[in-house]
């Protein structure tokens, strides 16, 4: 294969894909992981092998770094053999059009005639509230403003370490339309029981059906937000015309307005 986009380049076979560093179809991969071994050539040696195991053809440790205490930080290379059909990869998506902030305005003006109530927060444990202000915060992100500066929404954001019990006992003190779940923190899968502890008690209190349930964060993807019971799930680059959009076009679809 050769690079798309050069003159007289031939597209990519994209039905036979495969990892390239220096040229395509090279296979190259780059991974930096880190071992519980002391530093020394044993340890690079039990890097490559760590390489083969995964399939990867001649391994190479570019570098290592005692890390002290018996453990061994590497970054190095291999080459992935087989290739990935692209062309058949078919993933849950996000299917609401995006509108910008003055669409998504417009659109609340014209289609629910009232302003929209949405409460965000980080919930659980999770100390990290970088997700939720990026949606939420009047200053926004990425040049987007957050919910808070849309003059057609009520945005409440909560902050961070807020429980499951108390993010519903605002829902119903401000009769939200809205919940938005950022989750960061996800070691040992703890993101996947909060999340879907909330729907559970949105379920007990009978108030599901009268919300619409979106999470967001690095290893939140719209397939496994389905499989929980949310209406959306956004994974980490999402701002806030993306959230607002797929809100108020699903109010409008189960006719919450």
């Amino acid at each position: 294969m050769t690079l798309i986009g050069r003159t007289g380049a031939t597209p990519p076979d994209l039905s036979r894909v495969r990892p390239y560093g220096d040229t395509i179809d090279d296979g190259q991969i780059q991974l930096a992981f880190t071992l519980p071994v002391p530093f020394g050539e044993e340890a690079r040696e039990a890097a490559r092998q760590v390489l083969r195991q995964m399939g990867l053809g001649d391994p190479r440790i570019y570098h290592m770094h005692d890390l002290g205490e018996g453990y061994t930080y590497f970054i190095a290379y291999g080459r992935f053999e087989a290739t990935i059909d692209f062309t058949s990869i078919h993933v849950a998506k996000v299917e609401s059009s995006r509108m910008d902030f003055y669409a998504v305005n417009a659109f609340v003006r014209e289609h629910i005639g009232r302003k929209v109530t949405i409460l965000g927060a980080c919930t659980g444990t999770d100390a990290h509230s970088v997700g939720i202000d990026a949606i939420m915060n009047m200053k926004g992100y990425a040049g987007e403003y957050g919910l808070e500066r849309y003059p057609m929404f009520n945005a409440f954001n909560l902050g961070m370490q807020v429980q499951n019990e108390d993010l519903i006992a605002q829902a119903i003190e401000k009769k939200a339309d809205a919940l938005l779940v950022s989750q960061i923190v996800t070691q040992k899968d703890v993101h996947i029981r909060n999340l879907a502890e909330l729907i559970d008690m949105l379920e007990a209190e009978g108030m599901r059906e009268r919300l619409i349930v979106v999470c967001g964060g690095p290893r939140i993807t719209h397939e496994l937000a389905l499989e929980l019971g949310f209406d959306a799930g956004f994974s980490a680059g999402a701002t806030a015309p993306d959230v607002a959009s797929f809100v108020v076009h699903e109010m409008l679809k189960r006719k919450l307005a």
